[in-house]
């Protein structure tokens, strides 16, 4: 048994959900692994993130968002409404602000002591219902989904940009 792992590191952009087409990466990273049979788990280990497996849509926004993710974008929202103001969500509640601000690298989540940066209820929400892994098929050495299935890293975090990691673990022989 054989146990490869690779981290990749995106970029988010805040002010919308970012989305990216992480499946060349995690192509890249079973043939690296050299495992020709197993199983091949990609990984958000961000709170406000998730991973999914998708159609490759084609048709694209302005902001270049496949249409299948304007649809769950819209649908999302129906549900789960940005966190726009502190009456929109529980989260964050006064004692967790008091935690955050006594972080020694506070400022990386409260620039400037703005605790509207921590708006992101919505993203924790939306993360949470979408799942922040999926596990996929190895076989042959290769991915084992069909032509048209696509794995994609999503930020629903809105509150600004910065670099996200995610994690491929694969395991077989």
């Amino acid at each position: 048994m054989i146990i490869y792992k690779k981290q990749i590191t995106v970029e988010s952009k805040g002010k919308t959900p970012t989305y990216i087409n992480i499946t060349d990466a995690v192509k890249e990273a079973i043939a690296e692994s050299g495992i020709s049979d197993g199983i091949c788990t990609v990984i958000s280990p961000h709170t406000t993130c998730a991973v999914f497996f998708e159609e490759y849509a084609h048709d694209e926004d302005e902001n270049g968002n496949e249409s299948l993710q304007v649809d769950l974008n819209n649908v999302l929202e129906k549900t789960i409404p940005d966190h726009d103001s502190a009456e929109t969500f529980v989260y964050p509640g006064e004692e967790h602000y008091q935690a955050v601000e006594s972080w020694p690298n506070a400022e990386n989540y409260l620039p400037g002591g703005d605790r509207t940066a921590l708006w992101n209820g919505d993203a924790h929400l939306k993360a949470t219902i979408i799942g922040s892994s999926e596990v996929f098929d190895v076989d042959n050495g290769k991915l084992g989904v069909g032509s048209t299935g696509y794995i994609y890293f999503v930020d629903f975090d809105r509150t600004r940009p910065r670099q996200r990691k995610c994690k491929i673990a694969i395991i077989g022989e």
